[in-house]
């Protein structure tokens, strides 16, 4: 959405689908909304807009405390755009600014770090440093309003470099004290206070079950779809989803930067309830018209990785989808335009760790024959948790003469920067690296790229075009979401491009219908 009057349109209409893709300020009271607020719309010559939230924050508003505008869901316009600001946001959204710090964010685009401030500068109106503010705060303001956890050591784990820092940051972004919006928080829950240290188990987190969130999406979401494609692959040891269709919990073990972390993420079938969930990762739409949010509850061994754990549910679960500009260019397709309509905010799953997911497709088989690799190899955790044991192998334990040539020699190129699959990874380059190794192949390094690197847009699509759809051009940018219907609808053998063997996937047909 290019013209402001539009974008005020929106704002007054307060339209969820446009929530993350822009946000509006009101000069007049200082604060910084999303476009769904259900604030008293304001005048239109005090309105201004901004294409992130870092931008606003940096103009001097402060964010709505109503509509909790830090808390929507991410543009999809980044997952599809594979250029310098695309790649740029992706890595700066897995803690690369955080851990690595701009020069580091730099040398992984390739640009100098002052190429990458000015064209972030450009479009976002924020540089490199702002947009992990932004997010750090976000981060601190969770663990504020959901956690026990004591400031100072709160701060750190949000990424602040010193207590100060941190102070100063949340006065700015939320006016208010860090203690003071912990407050606020339990009055809106009713008087309940933060959540106490369980019980022999790490600070901050709530007896048994982790910090919980919520895992915002946009539009439509085909929970029940997606929990299928994940129960069918899930790694014995690694994941699990247990419960009947329509109430199940994924769970699942992650290899962070920092340390491990376990998961659970629960389907939810139906609209969500009309009414203002507490503090966490709401839902872009109060109303319950549009969106809502997965349950989620996560447990680390180094809260410095929440944030990084968030975004790698977000991209498995796929939850910064724009299903309403799916539906648009797909519901024209002749072929499409049914399934679309009979399967509404159908999405393309991701990966929680796309290492992991590039050597289970170049494995090939059941997922059983993955597990077996988990227990050789894996690392244990300290202990059983349910069907959990391990944590999936990195790239460096994979390439012993006893492992299988083709995912050795995939794991050595991994290992030793070859190819590249972190979140802002050039998906071209990758793709070709992938192709080259032996025992991978075109066809499998096609589903890394839509999986592994979250690429709406995979060219492969066109080949998987049957006879009498539209040109392949007409599937743009959203070839992985026409892929994904196909295979429902039992067009294509599930899982597979034609004529390939994929590993990753789950016997043909078993999604037709």
């Amino acid at each position: 959405m290019r013209d402001d009057e539009a974008r005020y349109e929106a704002v007054s209409s307060r339209d969820a689908r446009f929530d993350g893709e822009f946000f509006f300020a009101v000069v007049t009271t200082g604060i910084y909304c999303r476009p769904s607020c259900p604030a008293v719309t304001p005048k239109r010559v005090n309105v201004r807009f901004f294409p992130s939230a870092a931008a606003a924050q940096g103009a001097g508003f402060r964010a709505c405390r109503r509509c909790r505008p830090d808390a929507v869901p991410g543009s999809a316009e980044w997952n599809v755009r594979a250029d310098l600001v695309g790649r740029a946001i992706r890595f700066i959204g897995d803690g690369v600014v955080d851990r690595e710090g701009v020069g580091g964010l730099a040398r992984r685009l390739g640009y100098s770090a002052r190429q990458v401030q000015r064209q972030l500068t450009a479009e976002l109106g924020a540089g490199p440093v702002a947009l992990a503010r932004a997010r750090r705060a976000h981060t601190a303001r969770l663990l504020l309003q959901t956690t026990a956890l004591p400031v100072t050591e709160l701060a750190f784990a949000a990424g602040f470099a010193s207590i100060r820092q941190f102070n100063d940051t949340m006065r700015d972004i939320y006016a208010g004290t860090p203690s003071e919006l912990r407050a606020a928080a339990g009055q809106a829950g009713g008087g309940r206070r933060a959540p106490r240290r369980a019980e022999g188990g790490d600070a901050g987190q709530s007896p048994g079950g982790g910090i919980a969130l919520r895992l915002a999406y946009r539009g439509p979401y085909a929970a029940a779809e997606v929990f299928d494609f994940l129960q069918l692959r899930a790694v014995p040891g690694v994941e699990e989803t247990s419960g009947a269709r329509g109430s199940r919990t994924y769970r699942r073990t992650l290899r962070l930067a920092y340390g491990s972390g376990i998961a659970e993420v629960d389907e939810h079938a139906g609209a969500p309830q009309r009414r203002r969930p507490p503090a966490g990762l709401v839902c872009p739409a109060e109303r319950g018209a549009d969106g809502g949010w997965l349950e989620c509850r996560l447990r680390l061994t180094d809260l410095r990785d929440l944030s990084t754990a968030v975004q790698r549910l977000r991209r498995l679960f796929d939850l910064d989808a724009d299903p309403y500009a799916v539906a648009e260019r797909l519901g024209a397709d002749p072929l499409l335009g049914p399934l679309v309509a009979r399967r509404p905010g159908l999405r393309s799953p991701g990966a929680a760790d796309p290492e992991e997911l590039a050597v289970r497709t170049v494995l090939g088989g059941p997922p059983e024959r993955a597990a077996e690799l988990v227990r050789a190899y894996g690392k244990p955790l300290d202990a059983p948790d349910g069907g959990l044991t391990h944590v999936f192998p990195a790239p460096g334990d994979l390439t012993g003469a006893q492992v299988a040539e083709p995912v050795r020699a995939l794991c050595a190129a991994l290992a030793d920067g070859a190819v590249v699959l972190d979140a802002g990874a050039d998906r071209d380059a990758a793709e070709r690296a992938l192709a080259a190794l032996p025992g991978v192949g075109p066809r499998s390094a096609a589903i890394i790229r839509m999986r592994a690197l979250g690429d709406p847009d995979v060219p492969a699509a066109e080949a998987a075009r049957p006879e009498g759809a539209m040109p392949g051009a007409g599937w743009r940018p959203w070839g992985a979401y026409a892929l994904h219907h196909l295979w429902r609808a039992g067009l294509l053998p599930d899982g597979e491009l034609p004529g390939a063997d994929l590993s990753a996937c789950a016997p043909a047909g078993a999604f037709a219908g």
